[in-house]
């Protein structure tokens, strides 16, 4: 898997063959198909134990501590991964089979912004705050955080991923700070009620 790891995220899915990665581990193609079958179930199975190391990551680093310090720990875990882990991180951010296509960051940014979104939404109650928006903003900064890795992965490596990670979470924590309890304006048209 280690192997496949670094040719799937040096090649990406398309280019990456099962011979490559049998012939640079020292096994032979029959192994391989053994054990995961097919191209496909061995980048799933890639796929899914960098998922579960960087949701576990981040899950951690948000179960304690005050709302700041789980949104900052949670930046940092992140941006941690994204360094301790470049080829896991290109995994899971390059192109990916169609039968595969939730895999991989998609699902890892679904899977953190549904835990995210859980202390968002706790939170939230506790200041007063409509709880049924708290996905919304779970989603919009999982997605900065994970935008921001991509760039620091590809250019921004001149600054150290702890650096980054605290820029990163200023700007959020800032923005969740005052945020207003009724973002529309005045004057503004407002969205309709929906009946349940």
């Amino acid at each position: 898997m280690e192997i496949g790891r670094a040719v799937f995220a040096s090649k990406g899915y398309e280019a990456t063959s099962i011979e490559e990665v049998a012939q640079q581990a020292g096994v032979s193609k029959p192994i391989v198909y053994e054990h995961f079958g097919a191209k496909e179930g061995l980048y799933a199975a890639i796929v899914d134990r960098e998922m579960d190391d960087l949701v576990a990551r981040v899950s951690a680093s948000i179960a304690q501590g005050t709302p700041r310090q789980r949104f900052e720990d949670a930046v940092l875990a992140f941006m941690a991964y994204v360094k301790d882990e470049p080829a896991g991180f290109a995994v899971l951010t390059r192109d990916s089979p169609t039968a595969a296509a939730r895999r991989g960051l998609t699902r890892v940014i679904d899977d953190l912004a549904q835990r995210v979104g859980d202390v968002f939404r706790s939170e939230f109650e506790h200041a007063g705050y409509p709880s049924k928006v708290a996905p919304i903003y779970a989603n919009a900064l999982v997605g900065m955080v994970t935008q921001v890795g991509h760039w620091w992965a590809a250019e921004g490596k001149a600054f150290s991923t702890e650096n980054v990670a605290r820029h990163v979470a200023a700007l959020g924590w800032m923005g969740l700070r005052h945020l207003p309890k009724d973002p529309v304006p005045p004057g503004a048209k407002r969205e309709p009620k929906r009946r349940a």
